[in-house]
């Protein structure tokens, strides 16, 4: 499994949805997707949402993070992340 962080933006038509119901089916189509989600969180500022969500592949997370999209009405930009310890494997 990876780890990818969603940063989400909700549209103006989907603040007027969001309820504890709908954060379940995210959580479901996440699951759907092969994916868990590690943490969420609601943000101050440009970015609305932050998920912290684990992947077996690229493609579950584009097809999460598409499917996201068409069921909330958030858009979201999704990118793999690596720990700092696995960073300075990687690049040490």
């Amino acid at each position: 499994m990876s780890t990818f962080i969603m940063f989400g933006k909700y549209s103006q038509d989907s603040i007027k949805e969001i309820s504890a119901e709908r954060t379940q089916k995210a959580k479901q189509l996440i699951s759907a997707n092969g994916g868990s989600v590690k943490s969420g969180y609601a943000l101050l500022g440009e970015t609305d949402l932050v998920l912290v969500v684990d992947f077996p592949s690229n493609e579950n997370a584009m097809k999460a993070s598409v499917g996201l999209a068409k069921l909330l009405g958030v858009s979201f930009s999704t990118a793999p992340a690596v720990s700092m310890e696995e960073f300075d494997k990687l690049v040490g």
